[in-house]
């Protein structure tokens, strides 16, 4: 959406979009143990799969990565794109777009709640507490369907564990 807005500098009457904010989520599945789900520390309080917002300069694969490190303390290995959820009322606060990724804990043992998180635990996927933050529990039914073989994964386009600086951008104001 086109909302006009003037330069704080100029007074130029310019555009300014109201754009969905990008986000990452990852089903951090262990055959074991379940799936990690967070408990939010900030609002909306509940519980949701581990995730958060991608920051300028960042890909959104990195940021996945980045998240599950401070929310759950876990490295993660991304396995691959479980979907992009963007139904704008999917988070009352804002419109966000996510990407959900499947992912495995390097070492599981090393959950342990962080950041934005109060409480992270792993959780049977035949006993998992409801209801669920956002519309996770339509992304964690997606992911039943890939473990069943009834979806598939989409390779990540970005690799993660490749580091590269902070990306300069250029404002005009």
């Amino acid at each position: 959406m086109n909302n006009p807005t003037y330069c704080p500098k100029c007074g130029t009457l310019v555009k300014k979009y109201s754009n969905p904010t990008p986000t990452a989520d990852v089903v951090i599945y262990d055959e074991k143990r379940g799936i990690v789900l967070v408990r939010r520390s900030n609002e909306p309080l509940g519980l949701a799969l581990p995730g958060g917002f991608v920051e300028e300069g960042e890909s959104v694969e990195h940021a996945a990565v980045r998240e599950m490190k401070e929310e759950t303390s876990l490295d993660v290995e991304l396995l691959g794109v479980l979907g992009v959820y963007s139904d704008p009322p999917r988070d009352m606060r804002q419109h966000t777009m996510t990407t959900v990724f499947v992912g495995r804990a390097t070492d599981p043992d090393k959950l342990c709640a962080g950041d934005d998180a109060a409480y992270a635990a792993y959780y049977p996927l035949n006993d998992l507490p409801g209801p669920l933050c956002f519309d996770h529990s339509k992304v964690i039914g997606h992911f039943i369907d890939w473990l069943a073989g009834r979806r598939p994964l989409l390779p990540c386009a970005e690799d993660p564990t490749i580091e590269y600086g902070i990306i300069p951008y250029t404002r005009p104001f």
